[in-house]
Parts: structure tokens; C-alpha cells; sequence
């Protein structure tokens, strides 16, 4: 098993080999030819907003990473990285540069986040600039418009003291540990280095706890975001998925931590936040899991949460992957061991009990995939590399080649949607049937908190 207290240093390895790495990195070849194909992709677009149920969370930016080009140019970066010479990083900057252009249309209000801000742009960039070799006018402007924009941010923040905010505030998607996690690549930066250091201070500040208890960081009943929420958390609630709750959170403080960006009390949030972690903690027939929630208040006593799906976005996947962080981060070996046990878990639960039909990242196969690759690559044990496998498989019999894009999301009402982004499309796909069969460590799940 891999130390607790730093990052591995072995070489990426597939877990895939021969013929199931060929017909793997075949199916990759051919979502991303599609989904960078113009007609293609534009076809995709408009069959995913003619047939979704979720007009709004599905919309194509151009300018955004989960859902945009600039997503787009994230998987080209990965099949540059896997295949030089093919020609995608071609590919990539014209998706990085149609997405700068929407970006630039968006100025007056651009945003920083990952989801269709400045940060995805710039993680984007990043990942295709070959180690800040290429696109070094761009990251730098970026840069400068980026800072400013956290640093109004944080401050904000820390003169609000709030207690009690919406998750878009400091989750991966939108908020604040997104962006951190781009201004900890540009870290040699000192202004970056600054911003994200603002963005760990706000962080750390809400793990602290009130007179009662409760985290900074719950999100009351107003702020919860739709009406089925608000009447299941009468009294809010805290969020503990690694996409849009502390987990997130939790990572990037860890992995700032590990990569010598530490602040005094970085070290005592993070055990403040896996104290939490461990208390909200389930077990059912097969083992450790985590609900999608906990409830606040004596309203919701005696309301036990029922275990989440075993998903990237919420359930112990991503909550393992964020507790193994936090013990690499504090040399705590039983963080970790936690960690492992989740997972293990995970693997003993039949497919169907899984709660991941989509072959997808955000909820789905290919997300819980990528966590377990990162697993068996940091840990060594036979356990991860043999669950990838069976997992890998899963999404090579999910193909759909008489498709537009190869792949189709399933939306929780039960709709298969063509969709080609990377957080719950086709895209996110590919890129994990990447990291599975080539030698080419996986830069991009930074993206995902999950490195």
C-alpha cells in the first residue's frame, strides 16, 4: 500500500492490456473523433435538448468544462498525451479556442469557476500547454482576470462570516474548491499562489463549528436549491458528496497540503473534516458507506439517511478518494484504511444495488472507474486493479457505435441522452477508457479532485 503520508511515486500503469486495452483505446479513438467532429457534436447538442428533462443543468456552453468545449479540449489533451503525434492537440486548441471566444462574449460577467468560468478555461489550457510550455500569453491573462475575481471573492467571504451557505459557494463544480484546484497547478505563480491560499483560508474557516455544532458550511432550508430538499432537510442540511459537498473540499485542502501550499490550521480543518466524515459514516450488509446528506436540527432526528449511489459525485467513492487524500496530507494511516474499507464495500455490492446505471462520469460507471484506478495506483492492491478491470469492461459493453456520440448519460427519470460533455457525456467517457488501457498517468482528474 502506498505511504500515508505523501503521494506515490510509481509510474502509471494500465490495468488493461492486449486486446482489452486495444478494444478500449479504440472506443476512445471513436467518441472523441466524434464529439470533435463540428456536425457531429452539433447533432449531439440538439438531440440532448430536444430529449432531456433537465433543460438547464444540460445546456452547452461553449466556453464551459463540464458541459462545453473546453471540456472537449481536456479529453484532447489526454489523447495527446496517450497518442502524440495523431494530431489532437490540433484538435484541442480548436476547442480551447472556441471556447476563449465565448469566454471573451461572457466578459462583463465571467465567473470563476469550473463550470463555465475562468478556472475550467484555465485548467483547460493547462492541461493541453504540455507543463506551461505552450499557451503562455492566455494562462497569464487569465490568470491576472482570474485572481482578481477569487481574491473579490474570499474577501467577501471572510468579511460575511457566514454561517450557513449554498453549496455553489465552496463545491468542485462551481464554487470555490474548483477553482482552487487550477490556482494549486499555477501555484509557482505568486499571484495564484496568493488566491489560492485566500481560497484555503475561506475553506478552513468553514469547517469551524458553532456554539451547537454545527459547520460553517451547512446549508440552510432557503439555500438547499429545489423543493424536494427543502422538505426532506426541514432544518438544512450537510452536504457530503464529493461533487458538490465538503469531500471536495476536504481534497483540495489535502492536496494543497501535500504540494507544500499549507496554511497554520490546515492540517487541524482537515481532521475537523474528517471527523464529520467518519460520524455521518453508514453500514449495511456489504460495509462502510455515505449518505448523499445529513440533516440539522431536532427536526431530523431519528430520520437515519439511507447510503448514497456508489458514484464519483455522491457515495463512497468520492468521499474514499477525499479521505485517502486527507491521510496522505496527515501521515494518518487510519484515514486511509477507512478509505480502502469504503471501497471494498463498494465492490462487494451487486451491480444492481450500485445506483450507477449510466455509463457516465458525473453518476455513473466511468466516474466510479476513474476512483478506482487512482485507488489501484496509490494503494497496489490486487483488490482495485481487478475491480477496474470488471468495470472497464462494463463501459466497453455499454458502446453504443449506432449512436451519434457512442455513449448516452441516463437521466434519473430514466431518459438516455447523447450527451457529448465531459461531466455526464460521452467525453468523460473516453477519457476514462484512457487512463484504463495507455501508460499515460491521468493529469486531467485533477479536474475531479481525484489527484
Amino acid at each position: 500500500m502506498g505511504a500515508a503520508n505523501g503521494a506515490t511515486t510509481v509510474r502509471w500503469q494500465p490495468v488493461l492490456a492486449d486486446d482489452a486495452a486495444a478494444a478500449a483505446l479504440a472506443i476512445a479513438r471513436d467518441v472523441a473523433g466524434r464529439v470533435s467532429d463540428s456536425a457531429q457534436l452539433n447533432l449531439a447538442i440538439q438531440s440532448t435538448m430536444q430529449h432531456t428533462d433537465f433543460p438547464g443543468s444540460v445546456r452547452w456552453r461553449a466556453n464551459g468544462l463540464w458541459q462545453g468545449n473546453a471540456g472537449l479540449a481536456l479529453l484532447c489533451a489526454a489523447m495527446d498525451d496517450s497518442l502524440p503525434g495523431d494530431g489532437w492537440d490540433r484538435v484541442g486548441h480548436e476547442h480551447l479556442t472556441c471556447s476563449a471566444h465565448a469566454a471573451e462574449q461572457a466578459a462583463a460577467d465571467p465567473g470563476f469557476g469550473l463550470s463555465s468560468g475562468l478556472g475550467g478555461l484555465g485548467l483547460a489550457a493547462w492541461t493541453l500547454s504540455r507543463g506551461g510550455a505552450r499557451y503562455r500569453k492566455m494562462l497569464s491573462h487569465l490568470d491576472a482576470r482570474l485572481v482578481d475575481l477569487v481574491e473579490t471573492r474570499t474577501a467577501a467571504i471572510a468579511e460575511a462570516q457566514p454561517h450557513g451557505v449554498s453549496v455553489s459557494t465552496f463545491d468542485v463544480i462551481s464554487g470555490l474548491t474548483g477553482v482552487g484546484r487550477y490556482l494549486l497547478l499555477r501555484r509557482e505563480t505568486p499571484a495564484c499562489r496568493q488566491a489560492l491560499e485566500s481560497v484555503l483560508a475561506c475553506l478552513m474557516a468553514l469547517s469551524h463549528e458553532d456554539a451547537e455544532g454545527v459547520p460553517h458550511w451547512y446549508t440552510p432550508p432557503g439555500l438547499l436549491g429545489d423543493s424536494f430538499h427543502e422538505s426532506s432537510f426541514p432544518a438544512g442540511n450537510l452536504n457530503l458528496g464529493l461533487a458538490h459537498g465538503i469531500p471536495g473540499a476536504l481534497a483540495l485542502l489535502s492536496l494543497a497540503a501535500m504540494q507544500e501550499v499549507q496554511l497554520p490550521g490546515q492540517l487541524e480543518a482537515i481532521d475537523r473534516i474528517v471527523g464529520w466524515l467518519r460520524r455521518s459514516q453508514l453500514v449495511d450488509e456489504w460495509g462502510v458507506n455515505f449518505p448523499t446528506a445529513m440533516g440539522i436540527g431536532p427536526r431530523n432526528d431519528g430520520a437515519r439517511p439511507a447510503p448514497s449511489r456508489a458514484a464519483w459525485c455522491y457515495g463512497a467513492p468520492g468521499v474514499a478518494r477525499a479521505l485517502w487524500l486527507a491521510g496522505c496530507a496527515t501521515g494518518t494511516a487510519a484515514h486511509c484504511a477507512l478509505a480502502v474499507e469504503a471501497m471494498e464495500a463498494v465492490y462487494r455490492r451487486p451491480l444492481n444495488k450500485r445506483g450507477i446505471d449510466s455509463p457516465t462520469f458525473c453518476h455513473g460507471v466511468a466516474g466510479l472507474l476513474q476512483v478506482t484506478l487512482r485507488f489501484a495506483h496509490d494503494t497496489g492492491l490486487p483488490v482495485f486493479a481487478e475491480a477496474a478491470r470488471r468495470l472497464s469492461d462494463q463501459l466497453v459493453s455499454a458502446y453504443e457505435p449506432e449512436t451519434l456520440v457512442g455513449y448516452r448519460n441516463l437521466e434519473p427519470t430514466g431518459n438516455r441522452i447523447e450527451q457529448p460533455g465531459l461531466l455526464a457525456g460521452a467525453a468523460g467517457v473516453a477519457l476514462v477508457l484512457v487512463a484504463a488501457s495507455t501508460p499515460a498517468e491521468p493529469a486531467w482528474d485533477c479536474a475531479f479532485l481525484l489527484s
